[in-house]
């Protein structure tokens, strides 16, 4: 029960939630209060004392409105609300001195440090601070900390906020980072020095609000005012991230978050944060063809005349890939269904069930785990399948929900019931009494790797049947970004990848590296690196990466988000839609479309719930049929976080991230 109290901020009375703090309260009027350690998805520290106020009638000192509660405060003499003052002359005193104690040993790096121009004490020196400093002493230097290949560390200009610490330990889940030292020597540290086993790292990047903690790779790379900045959506998983990616020219410097509470909240992956290195490299720039069994660059009406009379009166399959925004996917769609032929968008052999939004999209929204207080997963391993909902359950089990897990016994960074790793476990679990369930909200998390086994149909049946029995909703989790918007466009065949490909003469991969194709077929790959499925093509379409064209994507839960280009595709390459446009003008099969707003218009006919832009559709509920489980352990999704998709194996960094990663795996052997 909400607990409203009456207070006045700066002459100005507003009603807010007893349980709130000060900071919240003066940031619910409008007011701004500095702050340097305060963070509102990490726990109060209360040590940086920038954000002090005077309460009036209280202590003749200021107070840290971080940590002093609105319930805390007394009225006034004859009840009238307390007052509270954020622009009083002994505030203002309070903070000018606050600032000049942080500056004592902070270096005057600003002309050559990155965090310059986005940097908190930068902007709060020249709000609060003064303009002298009556420190005439040496100032005090630290050693720099190697945290691995992500985070570059300037440890001389850290003021201990404690940000990084509390981000490891209660977001990320790990403890590696701490605090040593009393007064003077205290330092923020690695333990024995180790460097961080996270793949949610650079996020402390962000957090740090000074320049103590920045981006290795974009370290002296730009300055924030040389850069174009575009918000769009991440596809290094299915979780549809914000992110904006920001641009000195065409090149993309960095990728950093945007909030969505719905979504990813504040937070991003490493590999969606640092796998700008791929969109540089092995890029297809000009349309190939194979002659003699080897790939020589041909102009665009060469390779799309070659394309158009290898399909012609040819068995036509379309594969689309991980990547792939709806459009081009409902794009390859309307050609190849044209020309008879069939379109699969489950590469990975997934059983997921067509027309079923309740069956491969789910019930549950993102933020439902916030709420819940048993959650299920099956065959999935959500640290490394989409780590930015991983710390999201985190946050559920350190509010006091239960974790059950069946399938491979992995670290999730937070404790779980390990029921069992095979489908008898998953069995074992039907049919029961579960009545403390039933009175709290649950959740059933399944995994992909749950449902590409021969099984999967019969998996994703007993875990629709454990949703009914436990009233729990159900969220499938997905491993690649274009795959619910696939199956919206409808993208499938009656009995999947083995249907679709069963005696195609002619298979057109749009984007998909992850699958082996037999000797035999004509292929064309349309996609933006030159990854598997180019080696294995006869003729190449050089296509957009998704910072370089504007698409749907519908993430895990659902919901439909809009990316926007960033930059412009290299050399000759093109949108992926136009590609496919062009193609069926050459085939004498012409889409009806000449515009992406027309595409989309005919796309949002055929499935109107894309036309809700960052909307979670309910869906139907429509539990399938039971069928017999096999008797196979569960295998999860993704064996090797950083190199799931084309971008991230043509990226430098993700190689090297994938091999350190591989060395920690490894068993250290004593020394003989």
């Amino acid at each position: 029960m909400s607990d409203l109290r009456k207070i006045i901020i700066d002459d100005t009375e507003i009603e807010v939630d007893g349980a709130m703090t000060l900071i919240q309260a003066c940031e619910q009027a409008g007011i701004e209060v500095p702050r340097f350690c305060y963070h509102e998805r990490l726990s109060i520290a209360g040590n940086c004392r920038m954000c002090l106020v005077e309460v009036v009638g209280g202590p003749p000192k200021p107070a840290a409105s971080c940590a002093m509660q609105v319930r805390d405060l007394r009225p006034g003499p004859e009840g009238q609300p307390p007052v509270v003052k954020t622009n009083s002359p002994m505030v203002k005193k309070a903070r000018e001195g606050v600032m000049e104690f942080l500056l004592i040993n902070h270096p005057l790096d600003c002309p050559i440090c990155d965090q310059g121009g986005e940097c908190d004490l930068q902007d709060q020196a020249m709000a609060y601070g003064v303009d002298f400093s009556r420190f005439r002493e040496a100032k005090r230097a630290v050693d720099d900390l190697d945290l691995g290949p992500l985070v570059e560390t300037h440890m001389t200009r850290c003021i201990s906020c404690t940000r990084c610490v509390r981000f490891t330990t209660e977001v990320a889940g790990i403890h590696q980072m701490g605090q040593t030292g009393r007064g003077e020597d205290s330092e923020i540290t690695a333990y024995l020095g180790e460097t961080l086993d996270s793949n949610m790292q650079g996020n402390i990047i962000d957090l740090c609000p000074v320049g103590a903690l920045v981006s290795k790779p974009y370290a002296f790379t730009a300055r924030p005012w040389e850069l174009t900045k575009t918000e769009t959506i991440d596809v290094m998983d299915a979780l549809g991230s914000n992110i904006r990616v920001d641009c000195k020219g065409r090149e993309v410097m960095r990728i950093l978050p945007r909030n969505h509470d719905g979504v990813n909240e504040e937070w991003i992956s490493d590999k969606s944060r640092f796998v700008w290195d791929g969109l540089r490299r092995q890029r297809l720039d000009k349309p190939y063809i194979r002659e003699n069994g080897k790939l020589r660059p041909a102009s665009w009406g060469e390779a799309l005349g070659a394309a158009a009379a290898a399909m012609k009166g040819k068995k036509v399959a379309g594969l689309v890939g991980d990547l792939v925004p709806v459009e081009a996917a409902f794009a390859l769609k309307e050609l190849v269904e044209g020309l008879d032929g069939n379109v699969e968008c489950r590469t990975d052999g997934a059983k997921l069930p067509a027309g079923n939004r309740s069956g491969y999209a789910g019930t549950a929204a993102i933020e439902d785990i916030d709420d819940a207080k048993f959650i299920m997963l099956i065959g999935t391993n959500p640290r490394v399948e989409a780590p930015v909902l991983n710390s999201r359950l985190r946050k559920a089990w350190s509010k006091g929900a239960t974790v059950g897990v069946i399938g491979e016994a992995v670290d999730l960074t937070f404790d779980y019931t390990h029921v069992g790793t095979d489908r008898a476990a998953l069995s074992g679990v039907l049919g029961k009494e579960h009545g403390a369930v039933l009175e709290a909200p649950s959740l059933v998390v399944v995994g992909q790797g749950a449902l590409r086994e021969a099984d999967g149909e019969a998996v994703l049946a007993a875990a629709m049947q454990l949703a009914d029995e436990t009233k729990s909703k159900l969220l499938i989790l997905h491993s690649a970004a274009a795959r619910v918007g696939a199956m919206d466009a409808d993208c499938t065949t009656e009995g999947g990848l083995a249907a679709a490909m069963d005696g195609a003469e002619v298979v057109y991969n749009l984007g998909a590296d992850e699958v082996e194709l037999a000797d035999g077929a004509f292929v064309v790959y349309q996609g933006s690196h030159g990854d598997r499925g180019a080696h294995r093509a006869d003729v190449i379409l050089p296509g957009a990466a998704y910072t370089e064209e504007q698409g749907l994507f519908v993430n895990t839960e659902g919901r439909p988000q809009l990316a926007l280009r960033a930059g412009f595709a290299p050399g000759e390459a093109k949108e992926n839609w136009a590609i496919i446009r062009a193609l069926s003008g050459e085939m004498g099969a012409t889409l009806p479309y000449d515009s992406l707003a027309q595409l989309r218009q005919a796309l949002v006919d055929s499935a109107p719930h894309l036309a809700q832009i960052d909307d979670v559709p309910e869906n139907e509920w429509q539990p399938l049929a039971t069928g017999k489980l096999g008797d196979a352990d569960f295998r999860n999704a993704i064996s090797d976080f950083y190199l799931t998709n084309p971008v991230a194996r043509a990226s430098q960094l993700m190689a090297e991230l994938s091999a350190n990663a591989k060395a920690r795996g490894e068993k250290p052997m004593a020394a003989e």
